[in-house]
Formats: structure tokens, C-alpha cells, sequence
């Protein structure tokens, strides 16, 4: 298959049958591998600080600086790609990418890591922000929303099951070991990249978007496009808060070891994955906006009950299963929340990909440290931040709905 081939319109008939099987593992990749570079490395932070003879918190702007490359990447190549195609910035930032790991993994310094992580971000993000672009190239509505979800069973997977994996090898590789495994994921994706993902933005469609930026603009200030957006972030929120938490959640409150750990968060996992699979064979019979609102809906309930078990006397162990209940119908909500914003925005894939993807992001480094507030002996701050972001997220819904 040519890389550089356009598909033209007429070919491309935005029918659930235009992404085939293979294009879908492949976007999935791109889109599972900022957020393994982000969390995959996590368990080895020990490690890293005694090795580089850094604190807590110098290890910890490793992190924080991919996270601002990530959200800053996002509105670099989407525009980018809306006005030169897709494939040229998504070859650029899958070559990076591999650059980047080389130097994160070889890193002498603290320093030279902080700044290798920061390009490592600027150039994962492509992948994310060009991966739901060509999605929405191909493909509209019911069979949009399929394709996200069932790219979202791989990519919205990944922050739940990296630390548990991280944790497996970070004892027997070490954290350089770690990522050197992020960089064999960066050269899968160059490799992915080059042999199939083909163009998808054809030259009179650039030349459309570049006339027409100022509309596209005004796109993205809708309250449709704005209200799916901020529904994905915020629901994404609900997760992530949960992520970072769960060390001391699981460990220091639950004394759970690190086997344990790692079951629940395999349980967790399976979860998301099998509500995105239910969402994807859904997609065809039922609306996407009403598979959403079963999802924030769900969502809500299990964030609110892990609030009220955290501000009462009820059993540790409850939380759980209130996570559970939080984590599980966020299968319903990532793919089919991210079709309706891309759906809302026609004509600027790319610009309005990383708009999401910049809201994701952006929330999530905000998230991150605010779950920690309290200390490793309460779970109030998680669960209200869970609670509040679910709460935004169903309210972002349903201002998106009065646009309709």
C-alpha cells in the first residue's frame, strides 16, 4: 500500500467499511503510545531518582514535562495537518519520537532527560492528534463512533494497564530498561506509519480548510463541539484522578501487595476494555449520544458513592468496588464522546483533534497532583475530584445537547 497515495472523496465513502481492521490496530498504537510513555515509567521513579541523584520532584518534571509536550504537540500538528495532509507531520513526529527515546533512555543527566521527555511529547502527540483526524477523514456519525470506541479499547486502556506492566519490569530491566521498551513501542509506530497508514486529506480538502480557517474556528466555538470536548476531558479526568491515586488507594489504605495491586488493576482494565467493545457493537443500533449519556451517567454514580464511602465509616475495601463502578462505563463515554467533537467540527480534523487532545492533557497534569492533597490516608481529595469532574462532564453533555 503507498503511503503517499490520496484517497479521493469518491473513494472514500465514510462508511463503517473505509477503516479496515488493520488501519484501526494501527491508530490504536498511535494513540496507546503517549500515554504508555507517560505512565509505563512510573514504578521506577525510586529507581531513577537514586541513579541520577535526583529528588522527588526532579524526577517528578520528567513526567510533568511530557505531559506539556503532549498537550502542546496536539495544537502544533493538528492545524498542521489540516493545511499539509496527514502523513507528512505524522512521519515527522514518529521519526522524533524514536530520536527523543534514544536520548531519554541514554540520559546522563536529570537535565538532559527533562528535556528529552519534553520532545518525547511534542512528538507522541502526532500520533493521538492525527489518529482521531484520519479517523474522521473517513468515516461520520454511527460508524465514527465505532471506530473510536474500538481504537479507545486499545488507547484508553493504556494509562490503566502501564503501571501495572511497569511494575513488572521496572525490578528486572530498571528504569533505563523501561524506556528502551518505550522506544521499541516508537519504532513500531515509525514502522506502522510508513507501511500503512496512507493520506487521507486530499489537496483540495487542505485548500478548503486553509480558505475556510476562519469557520473552522468558529467551529470549535460551538456548543456542540465545545460541550463534547469538555465531556471526553473531564470523563478522562474521572480516570486519571483515579490512576494517580491509587498507589496509596490500594497499598497504604486497602494493604493491598503489589500482586493485589496489580489484579485490581487488571480487573479494571478488562472492564474499560469490554464496555468499549459493547459500545462499538452498539454503535450501529443505538445513537452515540445516548450510549455517552449511559456512560457519564454510570460514571457519576460510582465517583459520587467513592466520595461518600471516603467521607464515612463504611469499609475501606468498598472503594473498590466503587472505582469499579466509576471506571467501567468510561468505555461508553471516550469514543463516542470524541466522535460527536469531531463530528461537530467538520472541515478542521485536525485542528479540532487537538483541541481535545490538548483539553485531555492539560486537565490530566492538573488532576495528577491534586488527588495527593490529603496525604496517603484519605481518599476525600480523590473522590472529590472524581465527583467534580464527573459532575462537568454530564453538565458539558448536556449543554452539548441543546445545540442539536
Amino acid at each position: 500500500m503507498s503511503t503517499g497515495t490520496i484517497e479521493q472523496p469518491s473513494a472514500r465513502a465514510r462508511r463503517e467499511g473505509a477503516i479496515g481492521v488493520g488501519l484501526l490496530l494501527v491508530l490504536a498504537l498511535l494513540s496507546a503510545v503517549a500515554p504508555f510513555a507517560t505512565d509505563l515509567y512510573l514504578p521506577a521513579f525510586p529507581q531513577m531518582a537514586a541513579d541520577l541523584a535526583a529528588d522527588a520532584t526532579g524526577v517528578q518534571l520528567t513526567l510533568t514535562g511530557f505531559l506539556i509536550g503532549v498537550a502542546a504537540g496536539q495544537l502544533v500538528f493538528g492545524p498542521l495537518s489540516d493545511r499539509v495532509g496527514r502523513h507528512g507531520p505524522l512521519l515527522v513526529g514518529a521519526v522524533a519520537l524514536v530520536l527523543s527515546s534514544v536520548v531519554a533512555m541514554f540520559a546522563p543527566t536529570l537535565e538532559v532527560l527533562v528535556v528529552a521527555r519534553v520532545v518525547q511529547g511534542l512528538a507522541g502527540a502526532a500520533g493521538m492528534v492525527l489518529g482521531r483526524a484520519i479517523i474522521s477523514d473517513l468515516a461520520t456519525g454511527a460508524a465514527a463512533a465505532r471506530a473510536f470506541s474500538l481504537m479507545m479499547i486499545v488507547g484508553g486502556v493504556a494509562p490503566v494497564i502501564a503501571p501495572l506492566v511497569g511494575g513488572l519490569i521496572s525490578g528486572p530491566l530498571g528504569w533505563r530498561g523501561v524506556l528502551g521498551v518505550v522506544l521499541g513501542i516508537a519504532v513500531l509506530m515509525l514502522m506502522a506509519v510508513i507501511l500503512v497508514v496512507r493520506e487521507t486529506s486530499p489537496a483540495s480538502s487542505r485548500v478548503r480548510q486553509a480558505n475556510g480557517a476562519d469557520g473552522g474556528a468558529r467551529a470549535l466555538r460551538t456548543r456542540g463541539y465545545l460541550g463534547y470536548a469538555f465531556a471526553f476531558a473531564f470523563a478522562f479526568a474521572v480516570m486519571m484522578a483515579y490512576i494517580s491515586a491509587s498507589p496509596f488507594l490500594y497499598q497504604s489504605m486497602m494493604g493491598l501487595d503489589e500482586m493485589q495491586y496489580g489484579l485490581l488493576f487488571g480487573v479494571n482494565a478488562l472492564a474499560l476494555m469490554l464496555t468499549s467493545a459493547l459500545s462499538a457493537s452498539l454503535a450501529a443500533r443505538v445513537a452515540p449520544r445516548r450510549l455517552l449519556g449511559w456512560g457519564l451517567s454510570g460514571a457519576l454514580v460510582g465517583s459520587v458513592l467513592f466520595l461518600v464511602i471516603a467521607l464515612t465509616a463504611a469499609p475501606v475495601w468498598l472503594l473498590a468496588v466503587a472505582v469499579f463502578l466509576a471506571i467501567a462505563p468510561l468505555g461508553f463515554v471516550l469514543g463516542n464522546a470524541t466522535a460527536l467533537a469531531q463530528g461537530a467540527a467538520p472541515g478542521v480534523a485536525g485542528m479540532a483533534s487537538a483541541v481535545l487532545g490538548a483539553l485531555q492533557f492539560g486537565l490530566a497534569a492538573l488532576v495528577s497532583p491534586l488527588v495527593g492533597l490529603g496525604g496517603e490516608t484519605t481518599a476525600v481529595p480523590c473522590g472529590l475530584v472524581m465527583a467534580v469532574s464527573a459532575i462537568v462532564a454530564l453538565a458539558a453533555f448536556r449543554v452539548a445537547g441543546r445545540s442539536a
